[in-house]
């Protein structure tokens, strides 16, 4: 995504319990100032273990509320980015509801991990709040997930996300309609065990503030304002709630029918149903992390996709984003790969027969990302095992907590091409290629074709081919390898010339390997 920052951006939040679409103007120091915000509620995801499906009724109301969201951002004349979350990614259905979306609705929905959904939370918070200089523990509790990011200077230090959601652990908990106090122990229980591992990440004195962003957060917030009485804000940003004050609240609803927590001052009426599972929630998270009290941000998810939209447009200047993707790639390739230097000098290559033969493959610079990430990474599954490493390679991209800044498309895509970087070509009986779109299988081909050249070219690992440069001629292309006069070059033609039949297959081209030298 290249180009010249627009003057409006749009996000859609896709969430469990409700969809989110925020419009708004970019300045020109590259800030956003909100213009719009929409919301519906459209209980996308249930169940109180995994979501394991997207019911038919809630996909209806899911492509029915982005049809209505999609044509207020093409009113604004707003480029549209839309993230999906817990229900989406954990559903087994999720195929068809993101072809639905495309086809129904007009939204190309993006699917994210949970460590990618807290990153993104995270830059939203930072827009919000001035607490870009401190170290910050941040809980954002959604429909499905609770996502926890200890971060600093914009940087995140370590994250998780959490399969405890308001809707999640209503259905599992509080399905009857009623709350008994063995139900509210097991809840509480159950959410002291699955959070009590990040403890030992964060440990004593590691945070200097404590940040609770989204619809939990804020809906405890204005009870608590409520309860002393106080006239009600326009806006809850950077309000501070007490621990104290967020154990009142939990009480009060646990002590409260749910049919009549509607009435409870403060409460939204949309929210009253899984209002106690999501306190439940914060009130064991800030108990847990010896939190004195929580600053509640207004912007979270859907405001972090804008920011890293934005950050996508030449000339962004966005100093704490430029490079995320970049540096996770380069920790997972330090983490698993001895040979460094190999894994570069063939990015290196790669990248630039990317640009030389951009006029006839035609695709976008995001896919130049994606080629210089599977480059680098083509090697990682060597750390499983020799034998089908390109194997091994797929599952440990596809599966890593390291990769940021990315979104499971995105992931997906690398991690074929770091797949078929050797041996078999790919194959629609490939469960994972035969999974992706036809357009995004054309991406993998071009890709993939250019790193099995770029690896035969540095078949030494030597570095001895310097770069390439491509030459159109009337019956195909030339590759020509460049090295210094008087190199021998006859193992890298070689081996560049037997991994040449993918991306003559990709580019319909007869693709002949030479060298530069005279």
């Amino acid at each position: 995504m290249g180009g010249p920052k627009p003057q409006l951006l749009a996000a859609i939040d896709v969430g469990t319990n409700s969809f989110h679409l925020v419009i708004a103007k970019v300045s020109s120091s590259g800030r956003i100032e909100v213009v719009t915000r929409e919301r519906e509620m459209v209980r996308l995801g249930k169940g109180g273990d995994d979501m394991r499906e997207i019911d038919a009724d809630a996909m209806d109301r899911g492509i029915a509320a982005l049809g209505r969201m999609k044509r207020l951002a093409d009113g604004a004349g707003a480029p549209l980015r839309a993230i999906a979350t817990s229900a989406v990614r954990e559903a087994a259905n999720a195929d068809r509801f993101l072809a639905r979306a495309r086809a129904e609705a007009g939204v190309e929905v993006e699917v994210v991990t949970g460590l990618e959904e807290a990153r993104l939370i995270h830059l939203g918070v930072l827009q919000a709040l001035p607490v870009f200089d401190k170290r910050l523990l941040l809980c954002d509790i959604g429909g499905g997930s609770t996502e926890l990011l200890l971060g600093y200077r914009g940087e995140t230090i370590d994250a998780r996300s959490f399969k405890l959601g308001a809707v999640r652990l209503t259905d599992r908990f509080f399905g009857s309609g009623k709350v008994r106090g063995g139900e509210l122990k097991a809840c509480r229980e159950h959410v002291r065990s699955v959070i009590a591992p990040f403890h030992h990440v964060i440990g004593e004195g590691a945070f200097e503030v404590a940040i609770g962003s989204s619809g939990t957060a804020e809906t405890v917030a204005r009870i608590a304002h409520a309860r002393r009485n106080s006239a009600p804000m326009r806006t809850y940003n950077g309000f501070e709630i007490s621990a104290a004050d967020i154990h009142e609240v939990c009480d009060l609803l646990a002590a409260t029918k749910p049919e009549d927590r509607v009435s409870i001052p403060g409460m939204d009426p949309k929210r009253a149903d899984i209002a106690l599972a999501g306190a439940v929630i914060l009130d064991e998270v800030v108990t847990g992390f010896a939190m004195k009290s929580l600053v509640i941000s207004d912007f979270a998810l859907r405001e972090g996709i804008l920011l890293d939209t934005l950050s996508r447009f030449d000339g962004a200047e966005m100093h704490h984003l430029r490079d995320i993707s970049r540096r996770s790639v380069r920790r997972l390739l330090e983490a698993c790969d001895d040979e460094t230097a190999h894994a570069e000098h063939v990015a290196k290559l790669a990248t630039e027969l990317f640009d030389e033969t951009q006029v006839l493959h035609g695709l976008p610079a995001d896919c130049r990302e994606y080629l210089e990430a599977a480059a680098l990474l083509a090697n990682v599954g060597l750390f499983v095992s020799h034998s089908k490493h390109h194997q091994h390679s797929y599952y440990l991209i596809r599966n890593s907590d390291a990769l940021a800044g990315l979104t499971d498309a995105e992931i997906e895509i690398i991690a074929l091409v770091a797949r078929y970087h050797r041996k078999g070509l790919p194959k629609n009986d490939h469960p994972e290629f035969a999974r992706i779109r036809p357009d995004q299988q054309h991406i993998v081909r071009i890709l993939a074709g250019l790193v099995r050249i770029a690896i035969g070219l540095d078949r030494r690992h030597d570095a001895r081919v310097t770069g390439v440069a491509v030459r159109r001629e009337k019956d195909g292309l030339s590759i020509l390898a460049e090295a210094p006069p008087g190199t021998d070059l006859s193992l890298e033609l070689y081996a560049a010339d037997e991994r040449r039949g993918l991306l003559a297959e990709a580019l319909a081209l007869p693709v002949t390997i030479a060298s530069a030298q005279p």
